[in-house]
């Protein structure tokens, strides 16, 4: 898939040109060709989702003129099916008079979209999530709203109308001291996202999408950047190693106790917020990020864990995984875990979390001539007993 990458999505632009001058600061469409987006999630793919997974509301739901309707007009139960299953008549009846349908977290129902999510998460630095759009009325699914949330609109089918109002309130969070205001003039930008176009949208900008009496199919990939309120929050729980921060606070005492503890919070407080502790809260961010959800039966069940062959694939399961190389020893910190292998390990360490897939043999390459097979494999048995990596 050409598109696999943030490059892809954002061509010509590029990546680095994304990061420096659109993201969190403008929305910007990226034309591309009709069709491109066809295998990353065919119709038949939805439909057999449909038929085969009962999904409950709201993680799948119909929205129409701004309002989610009730679940029950379009699902049923029976006694050999307790769960709400889609009840086909009823659900395409409502599609026909204009629904959208919308699905939640379709990253871990198709594999392609799911893949996608991963090799973004690794460039973003950031957990991803991809909802699912479709419908073919002329309404809109939702009124004018803001996410509180980045979004990456790829347009894998059809044709969809979008209406972008900027934002009128810098940085609006989700917990924040007052919501945005309502945009009170006409909109920014007005136009028709096509088969194969992306949109990229930031945070707290004003939008609304409309069906144009054709069929649209597009996915929503969301993720929340890091903000200084959230460097501020792991600041409080890395202060809990502080006596000082445990310690009781002077109710009682006399003002000037009070200030002389509050002086002491200062202090403490103020070392910690070095010139380094941006770096140090991201880093410790992309290691405690939960690995992805894999099985890899039935390798894993064996005692050897991987394929026996070396051109089989193994999966990174931690994106955002960080690597510290030093003299001796090299620490791995992904998904919550602090692993410290022998500095030998280093180069296949490397090259592991460079990229989400690799086969067994260009891992072993990365270790010659200092690592033999045998040792190259026992390490990547011990990364899937972690939970860091996992067979194919």
């Amino acid at each position: 898939m050409t598109f696999s990458t943030l490059a892809g999505l954002v061509a010509p632009s590029g990546a680095s040109q994304f990061f420096d001058a659109v993201q969190g600061r403008t929305h910007q469409r990226f034309p591309g060709r009709a069709g491109r987006f066809a295998d990353l999630l065919p119709w038949s793919e939805v439909n057999r989702v449909l038929r085969q997974h009962p999904l409950e509301h709201p993680r799948l739901r119909l929205a129409q003129g701004g309002e989610v309707l009730p679940a029950h007009t379009y699902t049923e139960t029976s006694d050999t099916a307790p769960v709400p299953r889609l009840s086909p008549a009823a659900f395409t009846e409502k599609m026909r008079g204009g629904a959208t349908l919308v699905m939640d977290a379709v990253h871990e129902l198709f594999e392609p979209v799911g893949e996608l999510a991963a090799a973004l998460e690794h460039e973003l630095r950031e957990r991803v999530r991809v909802n699912l759009y479709a419908g073919w009325g002329v309404t809109h699914g939702f009124d004018v709203h803001w996410d509180d949330h980045d979004v990456i609109i790829v347009q894998v089918s059809g044709r969809k109308r979008w209406r972008l109002h900027g934002s009128t309130r810098p940085a609006p969070l989700r917990r924040d001291v007052e919501l945005p205001p309502r945009p009170s003039t006409e909109p920014l930008d007005d136009f028709v996202l096509e088969d194969g176009d992306v949109l990229y949208v930031p945070r707290g900008h004003w939008h609304d999408v409309s069906a144009v009496g054709e069929e649209s199919l597009h996915l929503t990939i969301g993720f929340n950047r890091a903000t200084g309120v959230d460097l501020v929050s792991w600041l409080a729980d890395q202060l809990r190693a502080e006596e000082a921060f445990r310690t009781d606070l002077p109710r009682f005492a006399s003002r000037a106790e009070q200030e002389a503890h509050a002086a002491v919070l200062r202090a403490k407080l103020t070392d910690l917020l070095d010139a380094g502790v941006v770096a140090r809260f991201l880093a410790d961010r992309d290691a405690q990020a939960p690995a992805l959800p894999h099985v890899g039966l039935p390798w894993t069940a064996t005692p050897g864990l991987l394929p026996p062959g070396d051109e089989a694939e193994v999966r990174l399961l931690t994106p955002r995984a960080v690597l510290a190389v030093g003299p001796e020893t090299v620490t791995l910190a992904a998904a919550g875990k602090s692993l410290v292998f022998a500095a030998a390990a280093g180069p296949v360490l490397e090259v592991l979390v460079g990229s989400p897939r690799h086969t067994v043999k260009s891992l072993v390459e990365a270790g010659a001539p200092t690592l033999d097979r045998a040792t190259v494999r026992a390490l990547l048995a011990e990364l899937v007993t972690q939970g860091v990596v996992g067979p194919e």
